[in-house]
Formats: structure tokens, C-alpha cells, sequence
């Protein structure tokens, strides 16, 4: 809206070039008249109604509007003096871009009712011209009337649009800090008590060693049996956790790359995945903050999920053929970070690279889940 060539608006159901044909017909019109001064004033009003068109776009505040009347005053005198009304479509279009809701109605009120006494007034001054201009000057009417409050009920669906999609990311964002304290909260009072009871009786039994060492074996056997109810304690908690399937997201993460017309490819057997409820969730919610970005804002053709697992660790590609992470640098500042910091709550890591398309490589060590799985 702040450019230049604004003054062909870029819109879905009226075409460019239509709007080019607004800008040539009052020409058309000034070369029917004989008189050279006649033609010369025409051009003149003509240039000075797109300048105003032109700085009302550029504009801020009051000064908008005093432009849009300064151009409602040019639409008047084209058509009294040329009988071209069809300069109201312009100034409709702009009226419409209005965000203020009292400003919209004014200006809205007033380009409506001069449009039509100045047609009304065209009629009485030349009425053989207006005659054969009429189903076009209806029409004309038509779009002065509906022009402006479609464009203007347009840009508050968007409008509302973005705010909805921005208190969506804030209310998953609330979420996710809420869900974190509670886990903060249920460690805490799961492990809080007995990881100090460990480190007291460590300190006793390290002091009992040498002067009486049954009594040393004995706090050593309390503080294995106390790691062991707390190991329990934090499984019991994971698996009352809130589960993402991979596998379940995988199937939504496909649909959604089919929707936006991106193919998908996967590669890895999910069924001989063996990791933790806790480095599943964290890896189902990085895959969808991943793929939503590429249908966002990478225009990718091609996407492909590559899901690796080994002895020590597991790694996830997200790699895609669009537009690479340079072209995306406000995703740094919400995906990537929240990516980050998920896989940092499981001693994961991120790695992004750009060739031209977008590749990220997510890993997860899985050495701490083995020796879990080993000692039950």
C-alpha cells in the first residue's frame, strides 16, 4: 500500500488490467472535444487526481483525508466538465483500505452522495452524453455503493484472521510455560525430598567408612533403595504425561503437506523406534512447529522426513527444496528458539543448514534411556 504502483491495487477479483483501463478512458474522453485549452485543463485535472491518489496512499492520519476529498473534488469536475465519472472507482478503492471504522462511513457517506448529485447534475448540463453512458454509469454507481464496504469487511476478516492466529500462538505459548512449571513442580516435590535425603546420607556414609564401615554398607544400601523408589516415582510421572505419538504426528504432518500440495517422503521403520514418552513428545512438537513453517512460508515442492535411531542416540532431517531458513529469519525468532528449547529440556541439539532449501538435523542422545532400561 506504500508503493507506487499501488495505484493498480493488488487484488484477487478485480484484474490489472481493468484498472489500467480506468487510467486510459479519460483520455479517450478529453481527445472527443476541439478545444486545445479544454484538453489541456482535462490532462491537468487527470495528473493532479492520480497525484492525490498517489499521496493518499503515502499518507498518515488527518492528511488522508484531505486527500481523498481533494480527489472526490477532482472526481466532481471530470465529471461535470468531461462527463467521466468513472474516476470514483479509484477513490472507492481507496475508501475501502480506510482502517479507521468512523473515518470508513464519512468518507464513505460523502464519496456516495457527491458521486451521485455530480451524475445528477451531468444529466441536466449534457444530457446526450450521460444518455449513452448510462448502463455504465449504473454500474459505476453500483461499484461506488459496494466497492468500498467489500474491501473494507475484507481487510477486517484479515484482520481478525491475524489476531486469531496471533492469540493462538501466544494462548500454545502459555501452554507450554504453564506445562513446564507443572513438571518443574511435580519433580520437585517427586525428587526433591529424596535426592537430599541421598546427599545426607552420602556425606554420612563417606564420614562412616573408616570408623564403622557396617554402618557405612547399611546407609549405602538406603540410598540405593531410595534412588530406586525415585527412579520409579519419575517413570510413574512420564507415563501419566500427556502422549504425542510419532507416529500419529507423522500421519498429521502428512496430511497437512498434502493439503498444501508438497510432496512427502519419509524414510526410517517406525516400528523399531525404542525411545522414551518424554523425547517422543519433544520430537512429535519439533516436527510440527518444522513442517508447519516449510507450508507456511518455504513454497517447497518437496519435503523429506528421515528418522534415524542407534545405540546412543536418534536423529530426525526435516529437509525441504523451498526458499532455506536466510529467506525465513522470523521464524529464528519463534520456531527455532522454541525448538531449541524443548530439545535442550532432553540434552538435544539443532543443526541448520541451507542448500538452498532448508535442512534441519535434530538429535537426541539416548545413552541415559538404555541404562534405565537396564536397570528395571
Amino acid at each position: 500500500m506504500k508503493h507506487w504502483y499501488m495505484i493498480f491495487p493488488r487484488s484477487k477479483w478485480i484484474s490489472i488490467y481493468i484498472w489500467i483501463i480506468f487510467c486510459i478512458l479519460p483520455f479517450y474522453f478529453l481527445v472527443r472535444t476541439l478545444s486545445p485549452l479544454q484538453i489541456f485543463f482535462g490532462v491537468v485535472l487527470i495528473l493532479l487526481y492520480f497525484l492525490s491518489y498517489y499521496f493518499s496512499f503515502l499518507s498518515k492520519n488527518g492528511l488522508v483525508y484531505m486527500w481523498v476529498s481533494f480527489g472526490m473534488a477532482l472526481n466532481i469536475l471530470m465529471t461535470l466538465f468531461y462527463g467521466y465519472v468513472y474516476l470514483s472507482i479509484f477513490t472507492s478503492f481507496f475508501i475501502g483500505n480506510i482502517k479507521s471504522t468512523v473515518g470508513f462511513y464519512i468518507m464513505y457517506g460523502l464519496h456516495i452522495g457527491f458521486t451521485i448529485l455530480s451524475i445528477a447534475a451531468g444529466y441536466f448540463i449534457e444530457l446526450e452524453s450521460f444518455l449513452s453512458q448510462t448502463p455504465f454509469i449504473i454500474i459505476t454507481v453500483v461499484g461506488v455503493v459496494m466497492l468500498p464496504i467489500a474491501i473494507y469487511s475484507r481487510n477486517k476478516q484479515e484482520n481478525l484472521a491475524g489476531e486469531l492466529e496471533s492469540a493462538k500462538e501466544r494462548i500454545a505459548e502459555l501452554i507450554i510455560h504453564e506445562e513446564r512449571q507443572r513438571i518443574a513442580r511435580d519433580l520437585h516435590d517427586t525428587l526433591g525430598q529424596k535426592l537430599s535425603m541421598i546427599g545426607l546420607k552420602s556425606d554420612l556414609a563417606s564420614r562412616l567408612v573408616e570408623k564403622n564401615p557396617k554402618a557405612a554398607i547399611q546407609e549405602i544400601k538406603e540410598i540405593r533403595h531410595t534412588a530406586r523408589i525415585a527412579l520409579k516415582e519419575v517413570r510413574e510421572l512420564v507415563s501419566h504425561m500427556k502422549a504425542v505419538k510419532l507416529s500419529d504426528e507423522l500421519g498429521r504432518v502428512e496430511e497437512m503437506l498434502e493439503a498444501a500440495g508438497i510432496r512427502y517422503e519419509l524414510i526410517g521403520d517406525l516400528q523399531k523406534l525404542n525411545i522414551p514418552v518424554l523425547v517422543e513428545n519433544v520430537l512429535s512438537m519439533c516436527l510440527k512447529e518444522a513442517v508447519t513453517n516449510i507450508v507456511k512460508h518455504s513454497g517447497a515442492k518437496n519435503c523429506r522426513i528421515e528418522i534415524r535411531q542407534n545405540q546412543n542416540e536418534m536423529s530426525m532431517i526435516i529437509e525441504d527444496d523451498g526458499e532455506g531458513i536466510t529467506e525465513r529469519t522470523r521464524f529464528e525468532g519463534n520456531g527455532l528458539k522454541g525448538m531449541r528449547e524443548r530439545l535442550e529440556f532432553i540434552n538435544g541439539s539443532l543443526m541448520i543448514e541451507s542448500n538452498p532449501g532448508a535442512k534441519l538435523t535434530i538429535t537426541v542422545p539416548l545413552t541415559i534411556t538404555h541404562q534405565e532400561g537396564s536397570a528395571k
